[in-house]
């Protein structure tokens, strides 16, 4: 197997990262594909990769800018989640290419958009699956008052290049 990691490839109006993230045998319920709470904690673990810096020997892209610990004083909460499931994610060896972009940047929050897709391995003629889109509105806090965090120029400045549109939910009703 082929190991790959975080990418930053350009898109129509700005820029995707792709996380690679691995499925575990555990995540598949029985129906045999992709149980709908093992796709928020996939979700969870690409935008963990994407936001934490890297610890000494780990590579991460350049949008992780937000130091990991509870020691930092600071959390990143979940406001708000939504999820279209397009197509049964089935389990396989090649890790999932999860692509994540931000919608929009607010004052101490944001939104990240996910493509969840095939592995890049396994595309044959017509392309990655998309197998479902998503989004999170999450806000930064400080873990001592609990209140909103505005979002620093770094973070700003790491997360403005991947901008693009907010995910169109075409079952929405």
């Amino acid at each position: 197997m082929t190991e790959y990691t975080a990418r930053v490839e350009p898109v129509a109006t700005g820029r995707r990262l792709h996380i690679p993230i691995p499925l575990r045998w555990g995540d598949l319920d029985a129906y045999n594909h992709v149980n709908n709470t093992a796709m928020l904690q996939l979700l969870e673990e690409s935008r963990v990769r994407a936001f934490w810096q890297a610890l000494p020997g780990e590579t991460a892209p350049p949008t992780a800018v937000l130091r990991p610990g509870l020691d930092t004083g600071v959390l990143t909460l979940v406001a708000r989640q939504e999820v279209e499931y397009l197509a049964p994610v089935p389990y396989g060896r090649y890790p999932l290419d999860v692509q994540l972009w931000f919608g929009k940047l607010g004052g101490s929050s944001v939104e990240v958009c996910y493509e969840v897709c095939s592995p890049p391995e396994t595309a044959g003629d017509g392309g990655q699956v998309v197998y479902a889109r998503a989004s999170t509105v999450v806000v930064k806090v400080d873990a001592a008052s609990g209140k909103p965090l505005r979002l620093s120029a770094e973070e700003r400045a790491a997360w403005e290049p991947f901008l693009d549109e907010p995910i169109a939910y075409s079952h929405r009703r």
